[in-house]
């Protein structure tokens, strides 16, 4: 990461709807240049790692875990979690901190959800700092869960089809969601297992054997069953999307606000081709290729690069 390691001046759990609680912090400067981050998964939770990319001298930066992620309650729970959901959950903690515009950061599956949320308060969006374009297409899943990113990693795909009979490798997003929601214990932990390896294969441009060997030492934990079922049930459901293309026709209908758009050269997960579709739609963005990166934040090039970004938006904001 970028700058040193930084704990939040404020944590608290924030009562959204229909039960659900928000883990909620904040680090870096109050009343310095607000900015939200969106993390990815979805059902990953915000991570320590993603306080350190932004200058804790000039950023007011909130983080939150989304519905059943991480540290926010019940965890886990499927029970009204949608797109919709999440993004009126942005529309009430914005309102909770009282913070009139804020710049709205995310990457990955917090890039689809950046969107959402952007056309629902454009007005209150100072800019738009994305990173690894995830448009929820139906193409960009089947590139990574279907075929595609399994012709680039044959090794590590075997891994992630064995759980899967062969009868139905036709869809893995249907068998897995199938698993990680059913009764049997077992059959969960090794497709939650199984499913956050595959992603953390598919995240870095250079194979990471630390994260994938902190993953089957932890695949009981039940974050990590949570994070699967989360990211299958979104997965399997299509994001909540009433169309394939309906992030593109938000984000040509937002505002001209400052948008900076960041996507590694060598991205596994998601083809760099989304980036340049999102930036179709949006003309007056900017789109940063960052060589020697793929899909994940923490690898050196794709931190530095974001870092930077961040400064340029504050400093054409402030």
């Amino acid at each position: 990461m970028i700058y040193p390691p930084i704990e939040p001046y404020e944590a608290f759990h924030l009562p959204v709807s229909e039960g659900h609680e928000l883990y909620v912090e904040r680090v870096g400067t109050r009343g310095g240049v607000p900015v939200v981050v969106l993390h990815g998964g979805p059902g990953a939770g915000a991570s320590s790692e993603a306080r350190r990319l932004f200058d804790p001298t000039l950023f007011d930066v909130v983080l939150f875990d989304q519905r059943g992620a991480l540290r926010s309650r019940p965890l886990g729970s499927l029970d009204a979690n949608t797109t919709a959901h999440l993004v009126e959950d942005i529309v009430r903690l914005r309102e909770k901190l009282g913070l009139a515009r804020w710049i709205v950061a995310g990457g990955s599956w917090g890039v689809a959800l950046a969107l959402a949320y952007a056309a629902r308060e454009p007005e209150r969006v100072a800019g738009l700092l994305l990173r690894g374009i995830y448009l929820a297409r139906e193409s960009e899943d089947h590139w990574q869960y279907q075929e595609g990113a399994s012709r680039i990693l044959p090794d590590a795909w075997a891994k992630f089809i064995a759980p899967i009979p062969i009868a139905e490798r036709g869809d893995l997003v249907t068998a897995y969601h199938a698993r990680l929601t059913g009764s049997d214990e077992a059959a969960r932990l090794a497709a939650a297992r199984a499913l956050l390896i595959w992603g953390a294969r598919t995240n870095v441009f250079r194979r990471d054997p630390e994260t994938e060997a902190l993953i089957v030492a932890d695949y009981t934990a039940p974050f990590v069953v949570a994070a699967a079922r989360i990211a299958a049930h979104y997965a399997v459901h299509r994001s909540f999307l009433p169309a394939d293309d309906h992030l593109l026709r938000l984000a040509a209908s937002l505002p001209c606000t400052r948008v900076i758009l960041l996507h590694g050269r060598y991205d596994l997960a998601v083809p760099l081709a989304s980036a340049f579709d999102l930036k179709a739609a949006m003309p007056w963005a900017e789109l940063r290729i960052v060589e020697g990166a793929g899909h994940a934040p923490s690898e050196r090039a794709m931190a530095e690069a974001f870092a930077r970004a961040a400064n340029n938006m504050a400093d054409a904001l402030v």
